[in-house]
């Protein structure tokens, strides 16, 4: 994740980029991607492309990008961009 934060340029900001390596946030959270389609072809314990916004430990805004057709929401991410994500917050 390092790594990523580090093309990302995204030391310094307020975001943080994490890790799950054993799937226990995923479960946690009921985001696991359960679709066949991925599975099928080789794709194992991977999470659904979601984001979140946390405040001071409180899930205060949760986007899950997928569709019947896009279960892991790769193709229309839009919902959990940061533009859509800032809308969202902004109107809490």
């Amino acid at each position: 994740m390092k790594a990523w934060g580090l093309d990302q340029k995204i030391e310094g900001s307020m975001l943080t980029f994490m890790g799950d390596p054993t799937g226990a946030l995923t479960t946690a959270l009921d985001r696991k991607l359960t679709h066949p389609g991925p599975t099928s072809v080789g794709i194992l314990n991977r999470c659904k492309r979601f984001a979140l916004f946390i405040d001071d430990k409180v899930i205060k805004v949760s986007q899950v990008c997928e569709d019947d057709d896009d279960p892991a929401g790769d193709d229309f991410p839009e919902d959990t961009c940061a533009p859509a994500m800032i809308e969202l917050i902004k109107g809490l």
